[in-house]
C-alpha cells in the first residue's frame, strides 16, 4: 500500500478509534419503468442495466475464477450484492436492480441528501408540526415537542435507532417533507440510482416508494464520504436527551441510552459482532420484510453487501444471509471477475467522461446533470488511488473529477476495525 493510502486511510481509524472501544464492551442505462404500488412476486425479465448488462440480468450473476469459493446455497434474500466499495467492481449479485420496498435503509439516502446542510452543533427546538404526518407505528427515538436537540442527536436518532421522528423533525428544518424529498429524488438521479423513488423520507410503507440492492449500494458508497455520516454510521451507543424536569427548583435535562439497531454492529443472542463491521443501516417494514446495508473492512479491502427481503424468516434472517455474502466476498476477491460496477455519479461522469473499465460502463445514464455532486466534497489526490471523496472544511466541492474516471476507483478512508482478534 502506497503512503498517501496509509494516511487516507487513517482518518476513519482516528475518528473512529472512541467507537471501537465502546464496541468490545458510465453506465448503460434506460428510462426506468414507473413504480407499481406493490412489488411483484418475481423479478422482472427487463430490469435496468445501469453498471452492466448482467446485473440487469434476473437471477444469481457471478463469474467465478481459478481457487474461487462457490456462493453460499442458503442466502434466501429476493435481491443482493456483494461489491468492492473501492474500485466499484461487483463481485457476484442477484437481481441487482429488482425495484423493492426499502424500509429505513432508504434514511441513508436521506442522510446522504440532508447531512452536509446544518452543522453538527446546531440546535433546534421541536415544534408539533415537526412531528406531524408520520406513519402509524413509525420506529421512534423518542423527540418530544418543545424541547432542543442538536442536529448530531438528531443524526444519531436517525442512525442509531432509525428515528422517523428525527427524520421529521430534520426534514422540517430542511423546509418541510415535500422539499426533503424532491431533494432526495434529485440526488438519487445525480447519482445514477435509477430505480429509486422516494415518497416518505424515513423509508416507511407507501404506495411507489421503491428502491434496490445496487441502488442502497450507491447511496452507502457516497454516504460513506462523509466523515459524519461514517461516525453516525458506526456508532454502537450513545446518550440522548430527555425530558427536562424541575428538580429542587432547577430545570434538570434528562438522558437516556440508545444503542444501534445493526445488529452485525452490536452482535445478537444468534448473531455475533461481525469482524471488521463499520455500518451502515438497517430497515424493516410490512412491505418491505427486512433490508440491510453493511459495510466492512479487512485485510485493506472494503465491501459492501446489501440485502433485501429473504425468504427465510428467522430471527436475525437478513444478518446472517449478509454476513455469509461478506464472508464469501472477501474470500472470493481477487479470484472472480466482477460481473458489473458501482458507478460514478452523473456530474463526474459528464466532467471527465468514461474510460472503459471493464466494459460494464460506457456514458452517462440519461442527461448529465452540470452540478457538483451534492452530497460529498472531495480532496484531489494523484496516484493509483485516484480520487477520494472527503469532508473538507465544510465546504463541497468536486476535483479532480477526470483522474477519478480514469483510475475508476472512489476510495474510502480507513474503516473502524472491530474485534480484530476475532477469527
Amino acid at each position: 500500500m502506497s503512503a498517501p493510502q496509509k494516511t487516507f486511510r487513517r482518518s476513519l481509524l482516528v475518528t473512529s478509534a472512541v467507537l471501537s472501544s465502546i464496541a468490545l464492551t458510465a453506465p448503460v442505462a434506460f428510462a426506468a419503468p414507473k413504480p407499481s404500488p406493490t412489488p411483484t412476486a418475481t423479478p422482472p425479465a427487463d430490469m435496468s442495466s445501469v453498471g452492466g448488462a448482467r446485473l440487469g440480468q434476473p437471477g444469481t450473476q457471478v463469474d467465478l475464477g481459478s481457487g474461487a469459493p462457490v456462493l453460499p446455497k442458503d442466502i434466501t434474500a429476493r435481491s443482493w450484492i456483494v461489491a468492492d466499495a473501492e474500485s466499484g467492481e461487483v463481485l457476484a449479485a442477484h437481481n441487482a436492480h429488482w425495484r423493492l420496498p426499502p424500509a429505513s435503509t432508504m434514511k441513508m439516502l436521506f442522510a446522504d441528501t440532508v447531512l452536509p446542510k446544518f452543522p453538527r452543533t446546531q440546535e433546534h427546538e421541536v415544534a408539533p408540526s415537526d412531528l406531524a404526518g408520520m406513519g402509524a407505528g413509525s420506529s421512534m427515538v423518542g423527540i418530544k415537542e418543545g424541547e432542543t436537540y442538536t442536529v448530531r442527536d438528531l443524526w444519531l436518532g436517525v442512525f442509531l435507532r432509525s428515528g422517523n421522528d428525527a427524520v421529521h423533525v430534520l426534514s422540517a428544518m430542511n423546509g418541510g417533507v415535500e422539499t426533503t424529498v424532491k431533494e432526495m429524488n434529485e440526488h438519487a438521479e445525480e447519482l445514477q440510482a435509477l430505480d429509486t423513488h422516494v415518497v416518505t423520507p424515513d423509508g416507511y410503507d407507501a404506495p411507489g416508494q421503491v428502491s434496490s440492492a445496487y441502488d442502497l449500494t450507491l447511496f452507502a458508497r457516497s454516504g460513506l464520504q462523509k466523515k459524519d455520516f461514517r461516525e453516525y454510521c458506526s456508532t454502537v451507543r450513545a446518550s440522548f436527551p430527555g425530558d427536562t424536569k424541575e428538580k429542587k427548583g432547577k430545570s434538570v435535562r434528562e438522558s437516556f441510552e440508545i444503542q444501534n439497531t445493526n445488529r452485525l454492529l452490536t452482535g445478537d443472542s444468534d448473531v455475533p459482532v461481525y469482524q471488521g463491521i463499520a455500518g451502515v443501516k438497517n430497515g424493516n417494514t410490512t412491505n418491505a420484510g427486512a433490508t440491510f446495508t453493511g459495510v466492512a473492512e479487512r485485510n485493506g479491502r472494503v465491501l459492501l453487501v446489501t440485502a433485501m427481503n429473504p425468504e427465510k424468516r428467522e430471527h436475525n434472517e437478513v444478518y446472517k444471509e449478509t454476513a455469509k455474502l461478506f464472508d464469501w466476498g472477501f474470500q472470493a476477491a481477487g479470484k472472480v471477475r466482477p460481473v458489473g460496477e458501482l458507478v460514478a455519479p452523473k456530474s463526474a461522469a459528464q466532467s471527465g467522461g468514461q474510460s472503459g473499465g471493464n466494459g460494464s460502463a460506457g456514458g452517462a445514464a440519461g442527461k448529465a446533470s452540470g452540478s457538483p455532486v451534492a452530497s460529498a466534497s472531495a480532496a484531489g489526490r494523484s496516484g493509483g488511488m485516484g480520487v477520494a471523496f472527503a469532508i473538507s472544511g465544510g465546504v463541497l466541492v468536486l476535483l479532480a473529477a477526470a483522474a477519478f474516471l480514469v483510475n475508476r476507483r472512489w476510495p474510502l478512508p480507513d474503516l473502524v476495525r472491530r474485534r480484530s482478534s476475532r477469527p
